[in-house]
């Protein structure tokens, strides 16, 4: 039996870009963040100084200091992975990228390696933000349980 009038919601998957612990984003220092002004999402704490990409798509912008990027999915979610809080002020130090603004990455594509003890020693958080900035009525449904591994399921966007 069909339901005509019910929606049909697709669910878009966004794996983790990073080994570490799950932390929800109202607990991020920083309000930008914590208020899910930006977007929403959750955050890791990581345990390793490796980023990779959480989704099928295309770099749409890479900071010039590598501390944040931003991936439109293939799905259409617009994805920013911010690498710690206040890390702006590192200005690139600690950081190295390994992709270019449009260039098209699979999951697990390596974007950016970074010094994660000289982060922990030269910026307020190494608490990375991983958040989709253009939601409307969709939602976020977090997967994963409190550690993760890179690749694994972090949330979907219905």
């Amino acid at each position: 039996m069909f339901n005509i009038f019910k929606k049909n919601k697709q669910v878009h998957l966004v794996n983790s870009p990073l080994n570490g612990k799950l932390i929800d984003l109202s607990k991020v220092p920083d309000q930008v963040f914590a208020e899910r002004i930006v977007g929403d999402g959750v955050a890791i704490e990581p345990q390793e100084g490796i980023l990779v990409s959480p989704v099928e798509g295309e770099i749409k912008q890479l900071f010039p200091t590598k501390h944040a990027i931003g991936i439109k999915a293939k799905s259409g979610s617009e994805i920013l992975v911010h690498i710690g809080i206040d890390t702006v002020e590192l200005d690139g130090k600690g950081f190295k990228k390994f992709v270019d603004e449009g260039q098209t990455v699979e999951v697990g594509t390596k974007l950016i390696e970074f010094d994660l003890e000289y982060i922990k020693q030269n910026a307020t958080s190494i608490i990375t933000p991983i958040v989709v900035t253009n939601l409307e009525e969709e939602e976020i449904n977090v997967i994963a349980e409190s550690e993760i591994k890179i690749e694994e399921k972090l949330f979907e966007v219905k």
